[in-house]
């Protein structure tokens, strides 16, 4: 029943356990909601009134670290925790980072994060990652620890959409251009691991990777990126001659097309690309439905080859791509590194023949 104005609301039912279920976690959940905007709200004003006085010392830097540590001390003794010199000093960089999240004490926005998730948030020092860190986290609406993981995992980085876009054909309607280059988005290389349980040194077999996959689905489905639903594994193609059986099958709402993933344990070879492109052109032909985009496919593979960047049927085919998966969460000069070798291999395989750009490997 609607009680109007009321904040917390329900649709009465013929079951009183189900509603008064329904009428805790929605009051639950208003709660959680409100004391949320209310730390944000508060962390933002006292960085902004911290900030506010540090104008009075000009650019001396000791000046606000001394501000910081008074206030910490008087703040400590009155409030207790929370208000120590560090969390002051996030405060004020809040603040800073953030200068427009909110109109005086009201959101500017319906999906404010939490305070976790802008801590998280500040640890990215590029303005353009940072936004579209918050971004996604809002409207695909991430936790905490999938935030948190996507920013060690340097999961902006590794999107393909912020590759040289020059290396993709431009002779195309504006509005095809514009699905190509959100295609590249949607994938990941390398792809970040972690959570299949793997040692580094670990030996296992192709049907072990796919058994883990499956078991830690969720976990796999928010690597790949937005808009992925699982539709099948070892999906038979069935033709007069032979069955074929495919790995993983997805399909993408946004891009609105089939993803079919091929898992290799080895280093990538022809064979496996060869494969590949045959999967893609019969699934285009017996799966594909009308409305349904060309058929994506990916050869996650423990290793990727130039040569076989440069002179297989993955090169300037734009279904067809190779990502090396990781089975631990390198370190960031590791990650930087696999991302910028990742990249060079894309850049072999998407190069125009007419214009041989020279391309370097990172070591």
């Amino acid at each position: 029943m609607d009680k109007g104005n009321m904040r917390i609301q329900f649709v009465r039912t013929d079951d009183v356990f189900k509603d008064l279920c329904e009428i805790i976690e929605s009051a639950q959940d208003a709660a959680y909601r409100a004391v949320n905007m209310a730390l944000v709200q508060r962390n933002w004003l006292l960085g902004y009134r911290i900030a506010c006085e540090e104008l009075r010392g000009g650019e001396r830097a000791e000046y606000g670290a001394e501000i910081i540590k008074k206030l910490s001390e008087k703040l400590t003794k009155d409030y207790g925790k929370g208000f120590d010199y560090s969390s002051l000093y996030k405060y004020v960089r809040f603040y800073k980072t953030f200068p427009n999240i909110l109109d005086s004490v009201s959101p500017k926005s319906k999906n404010l994060l939490s305070w976790t998730h802008y801590r998280i948030l500040l640890q990215v020092e590029e303005q353009e990652a940072r936004d579209w860190y918050e971004r996604e986290a809002a409207t695909q609406m991430w936790s905490v620890r999938t935030l948190q993981r996507n920013v060690s995992s340097q999961y902006y980085y590794r999107v393909l959409k912020i590759q040289n876009q020059d290396l993709i054909n431009t002779d195309l309607g504006e509005r095809e251009l514009v699905h190509r280059s959100d295609k590249y988005e949607f994938i990941k290389n390398p792809v970040v691991a972690e959570f299949l349980g793997f040692s580094l040194h670990s030996e296992f077999s192709e049907n072990d990777l796919e058994k883990s996959i499956l078991l830690n689905l969720q976990k796999f489905l928010i690597e790949l990126g937005k808009g992925y639903a699982f539709v099948a594994r070892q999906q038979r193609i069935h033709t007069e001659k032979q069955d074929y059986y495919i790995d993983l099958v997805f399909y993408n709402y946004i891009l609105k097309c089939f993803v079919l993933i091929d898992l290799k344990t080895n280093k990538i070879t022809h064979q496996d690309v060869g494969q590949m492109d045959m999967y893609i052109r019969m699934y285009d032909e017996m799966k594909r439905g009308e409305g349904d985009n060309p058929t994506i496919g990916i050869v996650l593979c423990a290793d990727t080859d130039e040569d076989i960047a440069r002179y297989s049927v993955l090169h300037e085919n734009e279904q067809l791509f190779a990502s090396k998966y990781k089975l631990y969460l390198p370190t960031e000069d590791e990650l930087r590194n696999e991302i910028a070798t990742q990249k060079a291999m894309f850049y072999l395989q998407q190069q125009d023949k007419k214009e041989q750009i020279p391309v370097h490997l990172s070591t």
